[in-house]
């Protein structure tokens, strides 16, 4: 059973481990505007967090998300012509939780309230580089194997 997500700010990766044993890796894409916590900073949250909700289990690859929601919508490059500059949160989401009050937890510090998670990206989207606007973004099949791995409950690190 998985019991640790590790992300790699610099590095730009995430890892599953189960009792200290890497399982699995993938390059993913933070915040373009660096790691940090201040609520409007667009900047992903550093330290301990946990899975607080898994969203999107029966949705299917480039499911479109808004408000934690789907919209019935299919990512795709037409799709996508059609809304510039919109922020895809696709696939699935984890919700992360901040579990270090003062730092990623409570007032203007608190990563749930930020509505921070771990989600899909388009196709196109580039990984390995920040591109996102403080989530954590994977590609479609990388979110579902992640999420199909991870309970509700799992620790997440980000370190950065």
């Amino acid at each position: 059973m998985t019991d640790q997500i590790r992300i790699d700010v610099p590095g730009q990766t995430l890892s599953l481990h189960a009792d200290g044993v890497e399982l699995a890796r993938w390059s993913v894409s933070t915040a373009r505007n660096g790691v940090g916590e201040r609520e409007g900073s667009e900047c992903t949250p550093r330290g301990l967090h946990r899975v607080g909700e898994k969203i999107g289990a029966d949705a299917p690859l480039h499911a479109v998300f808004v408000g934690r929601q789907p919209t019935g919508e299919v990512w795709s490059p037409a799709l996508a012509a059609e809304h510039p500059g919109r922020d895809w949160i696709l696939t699935r989401i984890l919700w992360l939780e901040g579990c270090e009050p003062g730092r990623n937890q409570g007032g203007t510090l608190d990563t749930r309230a930020r509505y921070i998670y771990i989600h899909g990206a388009p196709a196109d989207a580039v990984m390995g580089i920040p591109g996102s606007r403080g989530c954590v973004r994977m590609h479609g099949p990388d979110i579902i194997e992640l999420f199909e791995r991870t309970p509700v409950g799992c620790m997440v690190e980000i370190c950065g």
